[in-house]
């Protein structure tokens, strides 16, 4: 007598419907482990997508060309800009200067006391070029560009005390009017502690010589690595060890990098919480056969092969562990979903995660589910009845 397909999963489900707490507590297990290894892959995967996201939107395209940190620090040229903008796969270009001058809230505040700010000569095109957003107020306009008007970093206004713009502070002798105040901008956190006054304003005004200190510069994202190795002869053809030449964006990819480290662990963890669970579908087997030695002898006695009898058992496992899978994936999926939306991330679960649980709670079954359908195929209707 041949077992349909059907016929073997009505016999491995009445182990499951006969015995509800222990087969829950079985599937609790491995749902545990398959719920853990979904979480511990889909959160750094919508991290991730969250991350490409922000990075897309502030570009990973910028390139932060700096002196390099020595005593006394290098100059660039005043033609620095210009020389850059002519490498083919440079799009934009743009630089801010420090000054030596100080800035304060009124002229009642010590002259010696900057509150930790810079003020910076800028470029009329430095805010499209960091992709910066102006959080009240306004941009310099070109007139404003050569008048005394200033922007202020987010922190800046912070420390100076002001919310919106309107108000005036004084750098050095000279009032000037805060025409506008910028969001963040978290790949230039100099920028965010900067007083900006507009080149030619600065070179009336302060004194400026031209200079710049720092360059922004977008490129071609194809071309990032060949401009990053180009910038420093071009903007010092004499001593291009002079020049620093970064990508600010590298620093998210390192805190990405150190968060998928510590995945790797957490999936280790959900390994073991697998493993624990395939036990515990194992033990739930073996106590399975025993109970039921008189099912076993009487079903041996009307003809089931060892095969039959392996079958049976072996499908109880895999029924049990394939429901803990599908537990398993359905519970990880809703926390993930849950924690993304909390931190406002995209729902991003890796496919391969999906069926590597499922595949192996299904693996585990079989594994938990071998010595337990073996040993009961070898009992005979003799010794299975007599017990």
């Amino acid at each position: 007598m041949r077992l349909k397909p059907l016929d073997l999963l009505e016999l491995g489900l009445i182990g499951v419907r006969t015995r509800r707490m222990r087969a829950a507590l079985s599937v609790l297990g491995i749902a545990i482990g398959i719920a853990t290894m979904v979480v511990v892959t889909g959160i750094p995967a919508s991290s991730g997508a969250a991350l490409q996201r922000r990075l897309a939107a502030l570009g990973v395209d910028l390139l932060k060309v700096v002196p390099a940190q020595q005593d006394p620090p290098a100059v660039f040229p005043a033609e620095s800009v210009a020389m850059i903008r002519r490498i083919g796969p440079v799009t934009a270009v743009s630089a801010v200067a420090g000054t030596s001058a100080v800035v304060r809230r009124s002229d009642r505040v010590d002259a010696a006391d900057g509150s930790g700010l810079t003020v910076r000569a800028t470029r009329a095109d430095l805010l499209g070029v960091l992709h910066g957003r102006v959080r009240s107020g306004h941009w310099l306009t070109p007139a404003e560009q050569q008048f005394p008007a200033v922007v202020l970093g987010s922190v800046a206004a912070t420390r100076l005390g002001f919310d919106a713009p309107g108000q005036q502070v004084i750098i050095d002798r000279t009032w000037f009017t805060v025409v506008g105040i910028l969001d963040t901008i978290p790949l230039s956190p100099e920028i965010d502690r900067s007083v900006l006054v507009g080149w030619e304003s600065a070179r009336s005004v302060l004194g400026f010589d031209g200079r710049p200190t720092i360059i922004y510069v977008r490129v071609r994202e194809d071309s990032v690595e060949a401009v990053r190795e180009v910038v420093p002869p071009t903007v010092h053809p004499e001593q291009p060890h002079q020049v620093t030449v970064t990508r600010p964006s590298d620093a998210l990819a390192a805190k990405r990098a150190t968060e998928s480290a510590f995945s790797v662990l957490m999936l280790g963890l959900a390994a073991v919480a697998l493993v624990v669970g395939g036990v515990g579908v194992a033990n739930t087997m073996v106590i399975s056969v025993l109970e039921r030695r008189s099912e076993i002898g009487l079903r041996r006695a009307l003809g089931s092969s060892r095969g039959q009898i392996r079958a049976q058992f072996l499908t109880e496992a895999i029924v049990l562990s394939a429901l803990g899978g599908a537990t398993g994936t359905v519970s990880g999926l809703i926390l993930t979903a849950a924690y993304a939306a909390h931190q406002d991330w995209p729902l991003v679960v890796p496919l391969p995660a999906l069926l590597a649980g499922l595949g192996g709670s299904v693996t585990v079954g079989i594994l938990a589910g071998v010595y337990p359908s073996v040993h009961a195929s070898r009992l005979t209707p003799t010794e299975a009845l007599a017990s």
